[in-house]
């Protein structure tokens, strides 16, 4: 009868050890490249395995150590199951003809939810973003470590291309616990889809509204790539605005920080003249670009008070 607490029910004897020179050095390179912290290293910590680095284990004997510390951790049969599933596709990996994950799976009758989540969390570590994103995002999840994931889907997505992280965080709706993750996703979200962002700023209380609103003109106008900057400055200009926005687009652009931003006057001016202001337009003085088309203004409205 299968027993998680018996070293060989769980690894069978004659499987190939993984955790050799090379494996490690992965290990310890992807977990440099999340800046010190593996999933497996938060789930460990969340469940009370605190020891530093108790994965990966470089020998037999520190996996056993390992083994014994998961059997007697205050902590769920279920969550147990999913330590040792996770190391286990370790073995996996190591022994291309042995389905050792799934078998231990079976034996131990893991819930499926918990197989799906610590494959993706294995993914996570292994940075293979891709195949870990169809994992994690599964309808049958809870948005476990949603900030942690989407932190890492953002700071390592290559060439500003978040659609992964978006992909996760439209699939799941997590409601983010903190400042960082929720800064990262907006301006991931406001570099790549200027009305999802708008609409997403929406969602939030009045105070952090504003901020972000502010924030999500500073990214659109600044997000570092010079030859759309005309076409971003038009799109932000003609956004539909409440009279709170309206303001704050405002006050934003004129007096508050956002007055240095490259494009801030010419935005402001499409702005007005998108909305038919024309009297606050001609009161502009004319200069540059905008020059003739402000003289035309200030020539039309005149005419009309005449």
């Amino acid at each position: 009868m299968f027993n998680y607490t018996d070293f060989h029910d769980v690894f069978p004897t004659g499987v190939h050890h993984p955790y050799d020179r090379k494996l490690q050095h992965d290990i310890e390179a992807h977990r440099k490249n999340v800046e010190g912290l593996l999933f497996i290293d938060r789930v460990l910590r969340a469940l009370g395995i605190s020891k530093a680095k108790a994965y990966p284990p470089k020998t037999e004997n520190a996996l056993r150590q390992l083994h014994q510390q998961i059997c007697d951790a205050g902590m769920s049969m279920h969550h147990k199951f999913s330590l040792l599933y996770y190391i286990l596709l370790d073995f996996d990996d190591a022994n291309k003809d042995a389905f050792v994950s799934g078998s231990f799976a079976s034996l131990s009758g893991m819930p499926a939810n918990y197989q799906l989540f610590m494959k993706g969390l294995w993914h996570m570590d292994r940075e293979e973003f891709t195949r870990a994103v169809e994992y994690v995002a599964h309808p049958s999840l809870e948005p476990d470590f949603a900030d942690d994931i989407i932190i890492t889907l953002i700071k390592r997505a290559p060439d500003q291309d978040f659609s992964l992280a978006l992909s996760y965080f439209y699939s799941v709706q997590p409601i983010l616990k903190t400042p960082v993750a929720l800064e990262l996703l907006f301006d991931a979200m406001a570099r790549t889809n200027v009305t999802q962002a708008l609409l997403y700023s929406r969602t939030h209380p009045q105070h952090t509204r504003e901020q972000l609103f502010r924030r999500w003109i500073s990214r659109v106008l600044d997000n570092g790539r010079r030859e759309d900057l005309s076409s971003r400055t038009s799109e932000l200009a003609f956004m539909p605005f409440d009279n709170l926005e309206e303001t704050w687009f405002e006050e934003y652009l004129t007096v508050g920080e956002g007055r240095n931003l490259k494009k801030a006057k010419d935005t402001l001016l499409i702005r007005k003249i998108a909305c038919d202001r024309f009297s606050d337009v001609a009161r502009i003085r004319p200069s540059g670009q905008w020059a003739s088309v402000l003289e035309g203004i200030k020539g039309g409205t005149e005419g009309q008070t005449d």
